[in-house]
């Protein structure tokens, strides 16, 4: 059986997100729990997972993640209510291009 892992990622809407907290088993079941009372968004993906904890607490995403991190964070506002900055103003996703 594997470990349970978590890695948790911060970003405050203008600088690249960073890694602030990792841990496997006991620890990432506390992480995750803090993550939800947070309303943060929980996404598993192993691939991802293997990656991301490859860097450490404070590490900054490389760039080769920053169009599926941006895309998950997107996500995560949209499900929280909130406009991520730079959408102000776009058209309705069922519109007609």
């Amino acid at each position: 059986m594997k470990d349970k892992r978590a890695i948790a990622l911060h970003y405050d809407g203008y600088q690249t997100p960073t890694v602030t907290a990792k841990g496997y088993n006991h620890l990432a079941e506390h992480i995750i729990e803090q993550v939800k009372k947070q309303g943060g968004l929980i996404h598993e993906d192993e691939a991802l997972s293997e990656y991301l904890n490859q860097l450490e607490i404070g590490d900054e995403i490389p760039e080769s993640l920053y169009r599926i991190i941006a895309e998950l964070i997107a996500f995560s506002w949209v499900l929280n209510g909130k406009t991520p900055p730079g959408w102000e103003g776009l058209s309705g996703i069922d519109e007609l291009v």
